[in-house]
């Protein structure tokens, strides 16, 4: 039988990360559905639903992370783990998935400070949860230890191909309601005789007797 306590954080950060990514994908499938409107009618469920998987987000973030730090085999700095293009260890993919995480996280608890941000503000930075999310999804396909099991690969693509089809369609909603504006009618440059156009009060003639 396998002795498992050698790799057991290496274990635990594969397992969080793994929930993170799915956690992750779950969470914007809920937040476009709620932007676009597809479920009306649902809003405070979809809002409760995307609160916790947020929050549960986060939490395997720093488990992923953390675990990470008593891993004997990569031996990984706290510095390695948080700031990207520190880790010697594939450091393209490492750096997304830092700098994915750390959005996620960062925006995710900005919900919290809305008040302080700016609701319009808020929106706004809320739209880069999409990249943070993708940027985590590259790291996840480029280093994850299970990228090229099938397995993973098709569990991933269950949660991952929707939120894909909500972006896109969240995308090409935004890109119609950015189009150029409808040409405004021309006005007639001689207006056509006829009787003037009353708004409502009786003008005053200048034969008319006055009192």
């Amino acid at each position: 039988m396998t002795n498992l306590t050698p790799h057991l954080f290496w274990i635990t950060s594969r397992a969080a990360g793994f929930a993170a990514l799915v956690l992750a994908s779950l969470a914007v499938s809920v937040g476009l559905l709620m932007s676009t409107k597809l479920l009306k009618g649902r809003t405070s469920e979809l809002r409760a639903a995307h609160d916790t998987l947020a929050l549960s987000t986060i939490v395997a973030i720093v488990v992923h992370g953390v675990s990470l730090l008593g891993d004997q085999y990569l031996h990984p700095s706290v510095l390695d783990i948080s700031l990207p293009f520190v880790s010697g260890y594939k450091t393209l993919w490492t750096s997304l998935g830092i700098v994915g995480g750390w959005g996620l996280i960062v925006l995710g608890l900005s919900y919290y400070a809305r008040r302080w941000v700016g609701a319009v503000r808020w929106r706004q930075l809320h739209r880069f949860t999409a990249l943070a999310w993708l940027a985590g999804l590259a790291h996840a396909l480029g280093e994850g230890t299970d990228a090229g099991q099938l397995w993973f690969l098709a569990m991933i693509a269950l949660v991952v191909i929707p939120a894909l089809g909500l972006l896109f369609t969240r995308l090409a909603k935004s890109g119609a309601a950015a189009g150029p504006p409808a040409p405004q009618p021309r006005m007639a440059k001689n207006r056509p005789s006829g009787p003037p156009l009353t708004t409502g009060v009786v003008p005053v003639s200048a034969s008319s007797p006055q009192h």
